[in-house]
């Protein structure tokens, strides 16, 4: 028999996705049928670690008690249902019972006397023992549009009007969305075109008949939400990453949307020479000859997976040493593979979640600089400066690279050391300063002094660790470092203990 092991999980199960779809929709309430205390992390703490709210106040658990396993959960469910209406908050609502990883264990499928209960409820069953989080978000946005939408739509009925577009897939728990979906609009407004619906983030289940008005459907994400175009039988596009990305993806929506050719290259022009601004002047300056130089690594949803490769390999020209989607495909790594990897060489730019920003924690790289790309991990992107999506998106990354450079030659740069005065009230300084250096000490020091050809291969195996970009200031740094050392202790060679005990140090 093979065990597979599996080490820090990226993505969580279904019941948590399709709980992220609905909890969008104010005219919905969620009853997930979960022990005590297990809606907690969905419920509360995640959402403030990654959205910034407090909590989700349109979803309760049933607190499935120990004589509930035993005798079945449809008491629990009844109890938390009518305690519910009790205090109005299902007033005005739709209710939707989610079943969790814990209710589908003990095959609690209460399909039937959700109806028996409420003829207007209904019953999700999540397969959160099988599904992951894309898969429940998919399954939910179909859901919803089966259950409240079609049904009220006519048959192949028209878009209201050439115009309209809907932006399909932002909802709870997705990285940056705020910032992406607000770039996104900017560039659909922009050319002419008319925002119908942002589905579900701020839709709601009234509103779902009204996503058969658009003509155009532009799916925010590569990972989710591509079904739910399929079964509007709409034209859909991606939303955009990158330079060239972004103005093929301006020229194709345009067409789609009947807007003059000359007005789509007009908007085009005016963002090169605004948003797009950035991008051209830190690309003539020096700091264009540093892209080529560096690698980069690249972890997180599938839209920023490929969008990211676009972006940095393509169009900037930078070594992409590899990179893993989610969800994750065969030939990507997955984390037991790259924490490996992180271990033994960490490129100089890792795009990641908390598990990447611990794996190289663990090595000690501090030479690399982690960006925050994707979930799990207590990052907030509440506000829409950050985007990585469509032309402020490629301004915004770049900038964000080179300040990084900067950090990183920063980092290699000799730093003079203050030591506080001594006296009455300082601190102890040690003992008495020595007899100033003379000049025979002064000549010593400035000599190179030998290498064992052991230290030399050490030192050599430890730069190539250090990014490209830093490789000079640190070997410089690392030699002076073992060489005084040596010095200090009264040798005449550098040798292998002496080059392992700076890099320590170092």
């Amino acid at each position: 028999m093979t065990i597979q092991l599996i080490r820090d999980i990226s993505d969580s199960s279904s019941y948590w996705g399709a709980s992220w779809v609905f909890g969008c929709f104010p005219d919905i309430h969620i009853v997930c049928d979960a022990p005590i205390g297990c809606y907690n992390l969905l419920g509360m703490a995640v959402t403030d670690y990654t959205d910034a709210l407090p909590h989700m106040d349109n979803l309760t658990p049933t607190s499935i008690r120990e004589e509930d396993v035993i005798n079945g959960t449809a008491k629990a469910l009844i109890r938390t249902i009518d305690d519910l209406r009790t205090i109005g908050s299902l007033e005005g609502k739709r209710l939707v019972v989610v079943s969790t990883a814990e209710s589908e264990m003990i095959s609690a499928d209460h399909g039937r006397l959700v109806a028996q209960i409420d003829p207007e409820a209904r019953f999700f069953w999540s397969q959160s023992l099988e599904q992951d989080e894309w898969t429940g978000r998919d399954r939910a946005l179909l859901f919803a549009w089966e259950e409240y939408g079609r049904p009220f739509v006519a048959p192949e009925s028209p878009p209201r009007s050439p115009k309209l577009v809907n932006i399909l897939g932002p909802s709870l728990g997705c990285f940056n969305a705020p910032a992406d979906l607000h770039e996104v609009r900017r560039l659909i407004t922009g050319i002419g075109g008319e925002i119908n619906l942002v589905y579900p983030y701020e839709g709601s289940i009234a509103a779902t008949p009204h996503l058969a008005d658009a003509a155009v459907n532009v799916v925010l994400y590569r990972e989710f939400g591509e079904p739910l175009a399929q079964a509007l039988e709409r034209p859909y596009l991606f939303a955009p990453f990158g330079v060239f990305g972004t103005t093929a993806f301006l020229r194709e929506l345009g067409a789609l949307i009947g807007t003059p050719t000359a007005e789509v290259e007009a908007f085009i022009e005016r963002e090169k020479r605004t948003t797009l601004q950035p991008v051209w002047d830190l690309w003539r300056g020096p700091q264009s000859d540093w892209f080529a130089t560096v690698d980069c690594a690249i972890v997180g949803g599938r839209s920023y997976v490929e969008g990211l490769r676009q972006l940095l390999g393509e169009e900037l020209g930078m070594k992409i040493a590899w990179s893993s989607g989610r969800p994750r495909r065969d030939d990507e790594p997955d984390n037991i593979e790259i924490r490996k990897r992180l271990h033994t060489k960490a490129p100089a730019f890792v795009f990641g979640s908390i598990n990447e920003k611990i794996y190289l924690a663990e090595a000690n790289a501090r030479a690399t600089h982690y960006i925050p790309s994707t979930f799990p991990g207590p990052v907030v992107r509440r506000t829409t400066g950050t985007p990585f999506m469509g032309y402020a998106g490629a301004a915004n990354i770049m900038q964000e690279l080179v300040n990084r450079f900067y950090d990183m030659v920063f980092n290699f740069l000799p730093v003079e050391t203050i030591k506080p005065p001594s006296g009455p009230g300082g601190p102890p300084q040690g003992p008495p300063p020595g007899p100033p250096p003379t000049n025979a000490d002064k000549e010593a020091a400035s000599r190179t002094m030998p290498w064992s050809t052991e230290a030399t291969e050490r030192l050599n195996a430890a730069i190539e660790q250090v990014p490209f970009l830093a490789r000079i200031s640190a070997s410089r740094s690392l030699r002076q470092a073992a060489e005084s050392m040596a010095r200090t202790r009264g040798l005449t060679e550098v040798s292998l203990p002496i080059i392992e005990e700076a890099i320590r140090q170092g």
